[in-house]
């Protein structure tokens, strides 16, 4: 169990369920696929969701089945409800961080903008922050705030909306408050933030394959030692939160990892512990016929020893090999790719004042 994450879940539950609702066919929010991403991920200690529960009953009684701790925010007629169960619940999330040194991560589960300095302070005082939001009413600054992001209609667990028009859920009243409406919308969601209604990830193997191999040898080049499955998932995650292996078809990273192996962008060696293998990009193969065909496109077009400008190069290579890409080995520039050769000694390059330029030329 110390080895365990210790987690506190706060819910800005009116974001989630208003979210669910209008981006999801009117579809109810559920809560269980929030507990079960959780529960993979460390042991939740605290859990809290905040709003005025006259307005969401049933949904009380669902989260008091999952022993959520209900946060009362009243809305009073003629008040603003701008901020209030925000600011409660960004004080009882740094309250938390200096009382109890032993949770280590928080989930703050809102798609609102309005939450990315809780998330900046959370990180300073060295907590792990995940979001959780509905991906039609998240705001696109929020995401890449957090340590990692779990868009919520992407869960294990969640059921796809059906094809019909929105429903507003009967919703209980207090006495008294017939002339407020049944669920005002929220004032401060600003609509320039939010990833545009219907506008899906690319999920192509091909880019992230790119991404991967990148990744790899940017952290190879870091001389901090070998790189391990766990450590490039971490990192992929800090380059982007919302990174998840199954929006791409796999059950976990590891299947991930051995896909990619099987097509000789990575490979993989026994790690320092089970289940967590040692990622490498490969020595030999593409890259030394990479290479090779930079070799000969060079000879070819300086026939009699004649240096080759840098500029244009590529597109030279291209027209010899359609589909060479030096970002699929694992560079992130053409300029990079030609240095690792010259290093390999396949070929000379030097940079010219006159020419302005990098000069290729074939070893003699």
């Amino acid at each position: 169990m110390d080895q365990e994450d210790r987690i506190a879940l706060f819910l800005d539950y009116e974001n989630l369920a208003l979210g669910a609702r209008d981006h999801r066919g009117g579809a109810d929010f559920d809560f269980r696929p929030i507990a079960d991403a959780l529960a993979e991920r460390g042991r939740v200690v605290v859990r809290r969701a905040y709003a005025d529960w006259s307005y969401f009953d049933e949904d009380r009684r669902m989260l008091t089945r999952s022993h959520v701790e209900l946060i009362e925010i009243p809305q009073r007629m003629g008040a603003s409800r701008k901020n209030a169960a925000d600011i409660k619940m960004a004080v009882d999330a740094i309250e938390l961080a200096f009382e109890r040194d032993y949770i280590s991560t928080f989930v703050i589960c809102s798609g609102d903008s309005d939450f990315t300095p809780l998330v900046h302070k959370l990180r300073e005082l060295n907590k792990r922050v995940i979001g959780v939001g509905v991906e039609g009413s998240t705001s696109a600054l929020l995401p890449p705030a957090c340590d990692e992001f779990l868009y919520y209609d992407r869960l294990e667990g969640v059921d796809i909306p059906p094809a019909r028009g929105r429903r507003a859920r009967p919703t209980a009243r207090p006495a008294g408050a017939e002339q407020r409406p049944p669920e005002p919308e929220r004032e401060h969601e600003p609509e320039v933030d939010r990833r545009p209604e219907g506008e899906e990830p690319g999920r192509d193997v091909d880019s992230l394959a790119v991404q991967v191999a990148q990744t790899v040898a940017g952290l190879q080049g870091s001389a901090n030692g070998e790189v391990t499955a766990s450590r490039l998932k971490r990192t992929l995650l800090r380059k982007d939160p919302t990174f998840s292996e199954s929006d791409y078809g796999f059950r976990t990273f590891g299947e991930l990892l051995r896909h990619l192996a099987e097509r000789n962008v990575i490979e993989l060696a026994e790690g320092p512990a089970k289940g967590d293998p040692e990622v490498s990009l490969p020595e030999h193969g593409d890259r030394e016929v990479a290479f090779g065909l930079l070799r000969g496109v060079v000879a070819d077009l300086g026939s009699g020893g004649n240096p080759v400008a840098l500029s244009g190069l590529k597109n030279q290579v291209r027209r010899a090999r359609p589909d060479f890409s030096e970002k699929k080995l694992g560079y992130r520039s053409f300029l990079q790719f030609c240095k690792a050769a010259a290093t390999a000694g396949v070929l000379d390059l030097r940079w010219s004042p006159e020419a302005d330029d990098y000069l290729l030329t074939t070893p003699s």
